[in-house]
């Protein structure tokens, strides 16, 4: 089925005096790909900045851009219209032996990396290590991530983007990039690609055409089955009609929304608004 969703993201910093000046990364722009189509799209901040745009190794699309001037209060505004068709696509399937293959494993090599940011741990190493003797890569997929949403629960505030895979597990919560980046360790750790997909998602599964939504960034995983298949970890689904794709990379550390650095105030506190719009 095809969707058509808008997206509006607000979001920036206040800072509690002016500061001097910033640099900025935004990754607010939803990519085209063979499920969704991105209609327009535009980046709009304030103080007025000079900008530089660019996609990313990754194929993320950047916007980068530099205020020289004092300010209180940095705004972002990204506003994107998307056209979403999934229709259940089947993957073509690997064996573990196509898996090893060392032209796919220089290929994957990014892909297939366990940093310490992402290695969940011994306990789930070794639950998938012996998932994997008995079963085929797709097969210890599903069962990776039936343990995962098994054991951690959906529980905001308890991690910040800095908390190592293995804590999560550790500590049985977290949000959906925890669960996403614990899922990721695991995969890599006997051998299947994965990947961490960020973007949106509609928070209704009956949305009223024309309602504007309150929404949030969310995040779900890709791994390698012949294609990239795309796995939400969160909701126990593949990405449906209403998932809006903005980017991927190694970890959240590749993909986020805003990063950046300013001269001046000690402290600044954040602020972040979606809203989606199913439009037909």
């Amino acid at each position: 089925m095809t969707r058509q969703i808008r997206i509006v993201h607000h979001t920036g910093y206040a800072y509690p005096e002016p500061v001097l000046g910033s640099y900025n990364e935004v990754r607010m722009t939803p990519r085209s790909t063979r499920e969704q189509w991105v209609l327009s799209s535009r980046i709009e901040i304030q103080p007025t900045p000079w900008v530089l745009s660019y996609t990313d190794y990754w194929g993320t699309r950047v916007t980068a851009f530099e205020i020289r001037e004092r300010h209180s209060r940095l705004g972002v505004t990204s506003t994107a219209t998307v056209e979403v068709t999934r229709g259940g696509e089947r993957a073509p399937g690997v064996s573990w032996e196509e898996l090893a293959d060392p032209g796919l494993e220089d290929r994957m090599v990014e892909m297939l990396a366990l940093s310490e940011h992402i290695d969940p741990g011994a306990e789930l190493r070794d639950f998938a290590a012996g998932v994997a003797r008995e079963a085929g890569p797709a097969e210890t997929v599903a069962a990776v991530v039936a343990k995962i949403r098994e054991r951690i629960r959906y529980v905001p505030g308890v991690t910040h983007v800095r908390t190592q895979a293995r804590d999560v597990w550790a500590a049985g919560a977290g949000v959906c990039q925890d669960m996403v980046q614990v899922a990721i360790g695991a995969l890599r750790s006997v051998g299947i690609p994965a990947r961490y997909v960020s973007g949106y998602l509609m928070p209704s599964a009956n949305p009223v055409p024309g309602e504007a939504r309150s929404a949030e960034s969310h995040a779900w995983l890709q791994y390698w089955d012949g294609a990239w298949m795309g796995l939400d970890p969160t909701n126990d689904s593949a990405p449906g009609e209403f998932h809006v794709e903005v980017g991927v990379g190694r970890d959240y550390s590749d993909v986020p929304p805003l990063r950046g650095v300013y001269s001046g105030a000690a402290a600044s506190e954040m602020y972040v608004d979606v809203e989606m719009t199913v439009l037909d």
